[in-house]
This record gives structure tokens, sequence and C-alpha cells, in this order.
């Protein structure tokens, strides 16, 4: 499987009491598939897998595809405390039709590269389908390394990582010895040097809220090859990065990013509560200012190629 384009880890919309509004899950679903981007992950940080028992996963992904259709790929979450939570995931995606798994090292235990790969090629065999990687050490406490990336290529299902180690050292190490493997965006504010390291996939969870403009900077480098360009939209584009990671709102930023055009996210789950007053106000004018930017970046370089 290929995977080129903008992923969006798809946030799931809750109800004040906390129970999951699905109308508005499969709103936003498609808002996302209307604005054109390329496939659709379910299970992700995004979508507060961490915050839902077991049995609430597998029905989400069971919506998700029964949503979606064949319209786009569908990349399920795989991350699980318990190996056999990640394998019934995984079990999961292969009986409903998922395209892809997204599959991360399991949080806590603090496993050795052998052993998590050894997890990781247990989840591989429970499905037989394309896994896009997910190494996020910040979360997981532990890096996708090389003896991991070497035992894990031994299977053909593992066809992409998304890096989320915010160290520009990997995102090199990955381009020149692990070219096999597609690399995709999994640091925002990265974005335009993954671009230039030859990634084709960006999975951003802005694109919750700004498809459109997330979608102008992978047109802009990936596939017209301006970075001039691109450079411009990812300079427009930095503010929201980095309201988006201070102070730990990252999900709460995105869920309240949903609500400003229109689509009903509601509160996320505990222990996370919604954003205050001033940080609203914050995102909701660097939110302003990025698309009033973008967009005239985009019309003038149109204009310019007329």
């Amino acid at each position: 499987m290929k995977f080129e384009g903008i992923y969006t880890p798809v946030v799931t919309p809750h109800h004040d009491d906390g129970r999951i509004d699905e109308k508005a899950f499969a709103a936003q679903i498609e808002h996302l598939i209307d604005a054109g981007v390329h496939g659709l992950i379910n299970g992700g940080s995004t979508g507060e897998y961490y915050a839902q028992p077991m049995a609430e996963r597998l029905e989400m992904a069971s919506l998700a595809k029964e949503i979606i259709g064949d319209r786009v790929p569908l990349i399920v979450g795989t991350v699980a405390l318990q190996l056999s939570d990640s394998i019934a995931m995984a079990e999961h995606a292969a009986k409903i039709g998922a395209d892809a798994l997204l599959l991360g090292s399991p949080p806590y235990s603090v496993p050795t590269e052998r052993e998590n790969a050894l997890n990781a090629l247990a989840i591989d065999r429970a499905a037989d389908l394309p896994i896009m990687l997910y190494n996020y050490p910040g979360r997981m406490g532990i890096n996708m390394g090389e003896e991991f990336l070497d035992r894990v290529g031994r299977s053909r299902n593992f066809t992409a990582i998304k890096e989320s180690s915010g160290d520009i050292n990997r995102v090199h190490l990955l381009a020149r010895d692990y070219p096999h493997i597609q690399m995709s965006c999994g640091m925002d504010d990265q974005a335009l040097e993954f671009f230039a390291w030859g990634a084709r996939s960006w999975v951003c969870a802005g694109s919750n809220f700004l498809p459109k403009e997330h979608i102008a900077l992978y047109q802009a480098c990936v596939i017209e090859g301006d970075f001039d360009k691109g450079r411009r939209i990812m300079s427009a584009m930095m503010p929201l990065m980095r309201v988006l990671e201070q102070g730990g709102k990252f999900i709460q930023c995105v869920k309240h990013g949903c609500e400003l055009i229109g689509y009903r996210a509601g509160p996320p789950r505990p222990p996370l509560r919604g954003l205050n007053k001033n940080d609203k106000r914050q995102l909701e004018q660097v939110v302003r200012v990025l698309k009033r930017t973008v967009d005239e970046i985009c019309t003038e370089t149109a204009l310019e190629r007329k």
C-alpha cells in the first residue's frame, strides 16, 4: 500500500455527558472526505482511544468503516497496554475490511527492541494487513530503533512509519537507511523537512479542522515540488503548531478547532478538560490569520502560473 497525502486521525465527538456522538462522528468524516483528505485513521490518540474500553474501540472502528465505505483508505489503530487487546483490534480491522493498521509500541511497559519487535510481529500475523508503524517515544517511552526496524522488516507488511519523535536525525536515518519503509510526517512543525527528505504523507490532527491548509502544504511540496511556496505556507502554519503543542492541550485544541468550523466535537474525556476562554480566543485568532494567509499564498501562486 502506498501512503500518499494527508491522513487525518479523526476526533471522537462526545455529548456533554461523555457518550460518543455518532451523528457528529459521521458528519466529521463526511466533512473530511469532502475536503479531499487522502485517508482516515480511527483509534489514534487524537481520537482518544486510551479513554475507550475495548468494546467501544471495536464499535468505533466498525462505524468508521460503515461511514467511509471504500471512498478513502481506513487505517485502524492498535495501540494497547496488552498484546491481546492489540491483536483483537488487528483481527477486527481485517474483519471489517480496513486498509491498514497503525501500530505503536505498547505504553508504560518499556520493552526492549527485540521484545517490541516480537510484539509487533504478533500483531502483524493476526491481521496480515499493511502496517504504518507509529514511533512516538514521548508517549510510549521507547524509540523504534534500528534493531526493531531490522526485525520487523522481515515482514512485507511493515510498509510505512509515522515518525513522531521530534528528532530530525531520525528523519535522516529513515531516509538514508530504510528507504523501503515509507516515511510519514508525524511531527507537525517538521512537515517541510519531512517532505524535503522524501516523505509523501502527513498524519496531522490539525487537518480535522484545517484540511484545506494542510493539503495545500502537501500539494506544494510533494505534487508541485515548489518548496518556496511550501516554506511560505509552513511559515503561516507555525503559530498554529505552537498553540497546539503548548501546555499539553493538543486534543482540546483540535476539538475546539472542529467546533470553530461548525462540526460538533464536544468535550474530551477525563482526565482532560476543555479549553478556557483565553485558550479558545488565542486559537481562534491563529486560525483566522492562518486561513487568510494560506488562501492568499495559494491564490497568488496560481495567478503567477497563468
